[in-house]
Formats: C-alpha cells, sequence, structure tokens
C-alpha cells in the first residue's frame, strides 16, 4: 500500500520540474492528482514558462502509473480559473486531501532597480498565487472531514537573504508566514501546513543561459559548467543544485501519515546552504 493510497493531491505549476516530480511522486505512493500549470512565459521571469505539451506529458507520467489526473491549464494569479481546477477534479476524483502549491517564477535584479512590473508580477504569482491556491483549494479539504496536508514550496530565500532577489526573497519569506498562520487557523480541521525551502534545484529555472551568467557574475558565455562552481560554494555539502526527487521526497513525507503531527514547520532541502558554517570541500 502506498503511502498515500486513495487520496487525491492539487498540485501548481504541475507541467515540469518540481511540479511535475510532486505529481509523479505522489501518484507512485497512491494518489490521484489535480494538476494546474500556466503553460506561458511570464515576461519579467528570468526562464521560459512550461508548455501545453509539459503538462501533457505529466499526465502521460501519473497516467502510466495507473492513476489518474485531471489537469487544466490555468494562472495561479485567477481566483475563478483555480476554483473551477479544484471543483472538477473533486468532482471526477470525488475528494481532495493535498494541496501542492508549488507554482512559481524567479528573477533577479537590485532592489533599486526592479521595474514595478516585475515586482508586482512575483509578488502576485509566487506569494498572493499561493494564498490564492490555498483559499480555492482548502474548503474541499475541510470539507472531506479526514484532515489533510499543505505544503507551500518557499526557498532558501524564504529562509535568508540573497542580493538581488529582493521581490523574490519577500514572496517566499513571505510564504512562511502565511503557512504560521495558515498552521494554527487549520489545525482545529486536522489540515496540516508546512513550508518546503528548496536551494538550487536542477529544473529549467536555473539550467538556461541567463542563470549561468548570473551566477558567474555576469560572465558572458557562461556554461552550466561555469557555474556549477559558484553555486557548489553556496552549499556545505559538495553539490552544486538538488535534483527535483530529493524535493518531491520531503513534499511526500510532509504530505504522508509519517508527518501526521509535523505542522508550522519550515522544512530545508538545500545541501547545507542555510548552514552558518560551511567547511572548504575536498579538491
Amino acid at each position: 500500500m502506498g503511502r498515500v493510497e486513495g487520496k487525491v493531491a492539487f498540485v501548481t505549476g504541475a507541467a515540469r520540474g518540481q511540479g511535475r516530480a510532486h505529481a509523479v511522486r505522489l501518484a507512485e505512493e497512491g494518489a490521484d492528482i489535480i494538476a494546474l500549470d500556466l503553460c506561458a512565459d511570464v515576461a519579467t521571469a528570468a526562464h521560459g514558462g512550461a508548455t501545453k505539451e509539459d503538462l501533457d506529458e505529466t499526465v502521460r507520467q501519473v497516467e502510466a502509473l495507473g492513476r489518474r489526473i485531471v489537469a487544466r491549464v490555468g494562472d495561479v494569479r485567477d481566483s475563478d480559473a483555480l476554483e473551477a481546477t479544484v471543483a472538477d477534479g473533486v468532482a471526477e476524483l470525488g475528494r481532495l486531501d493535498i494541496i501542492c502549491a508549488n507554482a512559481g517564477i524567479a528573477g533577479f535584479g537590485p532592489a533599486l532597480e526592479l521595474s514595478p512590473q516585475t515586482w508586482q508580477d512575483m509578488i502576485d504569482i509566487n506569494l498572493t498565487g499561493v494564498w490564492r491556491t490555498v483559499r480555492a483549494a482548502a474548503p474541499a479539504v475541510v470539507a472531506g472531514g479526514r484532515g489533510g496536508s499543505i505544503v507551500l514550496t518557499s526557498s532558501i530565500a524564504g529562509m535568508i537573504g540573497f542580493p538581488n532577489v529582493a521581490h523574490y526573497a519577500a514572496a517566499k519569506h513571505g510564504l512562511v508566514g502565511l503557512m504560521r498562520v495558515l498552521a494554527m487557523e487549520l489545525a482545529p480541521e486536522r489540515i496540516r501546513v508546512n513550508t518546503v525551502h528548496p536551494t538550487n534545484v536542477d529544473t529549467d529555472m536555473i539550467q538556461n543561459e541567463y542563470m549561468w551568467s548570473f551566477f558567474t557574475g555576469g560572465q558572458p558565455g557562461a556554461t552550466q559548467a561555469d557555474a556549477a562552481v559558484p553555486m557548489q560554494m553556496m552549499h556545505a555539502l559538495p553539490v552544486p543544485w538538488v535534483e527535483s526527487i530529493d524535493i518531491a521526497n520531503a513534499v511526500l513525507w510532509l504530505a504522508s501519515d509519517e508527518a501526521r503531527y509535523v505542522t508550522g514547520v519550515v522544512l530545508p532541502v538545500d545541501a547545507g546552504c542555510t548552514h552558518p558554517f560551511k567547511a572548504p570541500h575536498k579538491q
């Protein structure tokens, strides 16, 4: 029997990267999935968006595991779209137990040089979009009367400060406050709420020429190998990034009954990035 057998999970940003990993990992352990993704670029993000073909691949992978999935193209900035997706999913799958509010974007720039639109897009997607997701989906979990789990995807930038990510850090720190309040408000319904805080994850969000240049101080033509050096220096463990499955395993644990009394927790999956002391790496 799977660790979330018979449960239904709502995953945003599910078309690729961490979102797909969460959907597939939960499906491997017995969950049916409600999936949502924008499947489009956001002009102010430092990376391209997922595509409808990406979302179709998530559907294929979940169905290949023998699980059901309801997938929709939608924007976490649109409460109506979120509510419609949840309603469709619950109507077809019968219940909702787990919410993975994962959708987000990344971007960089000095705080005083960010455009108002760049700031607003980040807050609207990475913070307000998470609140909209929970607002749209949590009532279905409450209505089930079985308790549940909500996992908000924050970041190491939601725990410590980094230069050139004021808008991103503000959103990700904001999620911690949101999580802590929701954990208290939803505890009487036996719904647990936690945040997961990844470091660099080996997805399209960081594996692109813009990010490689950023992490090498603006080096023209920087490659993945160039960026791996400073990325590894961020960590206590000698790795430049972690894999999506590492985050998905943490999400699965938080979603499962193994964590039935874990709520209000900030959980880093960060290779030691947020640890105050890091020993020199072996050459």
